[in-house]
Formats: C-alpha cells, structure tokens, sequence
C-alpha cells in the first residue's frame, strides 16, 4: 500500500484553522502538544507547505521559538517543503528539500515509496489542495472548545462533499477533543 499523508491541524470549534498561535494557548499543555492528533508518531518524513515552513524556519533554531515536539520533528526529520520552489528556492535551514513542479504527482511518488507516513501538519492550503487531489489518507484534528469567530477554515463555503470515517477519539483535559478521521 505504500506510505501515507497524514494531515494534522489545529481547529477552533468554529472550524478556524487560521493562525491558532493567537488563540489555541490557553489549551497549549504537554498533553495537548504530545496528542496523536497533532502529529503522526509514526511519521518518517516531515511535509509542511512554504507558509508554515517558513514561520517554523523563523524560530526553530532559538531555545524558546519553537515548542518541544515541533523541534524534535525538525531536528529528526528534516522537512520537504511542497509547493514553495517558486518563492522559496532553496530550502537551506535544518537541511529541508523544496518539491518543484507538480506537487501531487511528486507526493504520489513520495507515497509509492519505501518507508513509513508522511506528516503534514499546520499547513492549510497544501491540506486542502492535497484532500481534492485525494492524496491525503488521515485527517487529524484538535478541535479546541474556543469560537474564534473569523478567520481561514479548513473547509470554506463552497467545498465539495468530503468523506471521512471517525477512527479514532479522545477529549483531553484542557476539553481538546484529538480526532483521527480516515479520508
């Protein structure tokens, strides 16, 4: 079957995926940041779009810009970046690759290939284009219990019908619910 994309985001109940450093720290514990649904444990390799490499990029190297899971993932596995060969060029910090060209055929290749998931998190553009290229296997959720009220959604006004299947569920203790949907 090959390798898969797992996406993780972070959500308000309100279905805002945009710019959680500004509301999701009131619920921002080790619990919540070591949550399956934030990041895939099982992951080899690390896929963030140009935006969210670029805001990791900014701080990763600093004791206190990045949080602990964050890092590690950075330092163990360092990013390919989809999506950015056009504004971003080289990637030259934490020895991060750019994909050029056509991302989903190159991500179709990624997948066919030897070893274990691919993790894709907090980038919400390169979720969305990769979930109507059918590409993306699991959706991860931390539907956080806070009404953001505007803001970017993972699915806008307009999307088209999206399937998913509930595989796996948690509240945590800060009222976090971590979802795992199977696409």
């Amino acid at each position: 079957m090959g390798r898969k994309i797992v996406s993780g985001l972070l959500v308000s109940l309100d279905g805002v995926v945009d710019a959680p450093e500004r509301w999701r720290f009131p619920y921002g514990d080790e619990e919540t940041g070591a949550a399956p649904g934030l990041v895939d444990g099982e992951a080899e390799a690390v896929l963030p779009g140009r935006v969210t490499y670029e805001a990791f990029d900014a701080v990763w190297p600093y004791p206190n810009g990045l949080s602990g899971y964050v890092r590690r993932r950075f330092q163990r596995r360092p990013p390919t970046v989809a999506g950015a060969s056009d504004t971003l060029g080289q990637a030259v910090r934490s020895g991060a690759a750019v994909v050029d060209g056509d991302v989903a055929a190159a991500l179709r290749a990624l997948k066919r290939g030897p070893g274990r998931n691919i993790d894709l998190s907090g980038s919400v553009t390169l979720t969305r284009s990769l979930l109507e290229a059918g590409l993306v296997d699991e959706l991860r959720l931390l539907v956080h219990p806070i009404v953001v009220g505007s803001g970017q959604r993972l699915f806008p006004d307009g999307t088209g019908r999206v399937p998913l299947r509930l595989t796996r569920s948690a509240t945590l203790s800060t009222g976090v619910v971590d979802l795992t949907y199977a696409c």
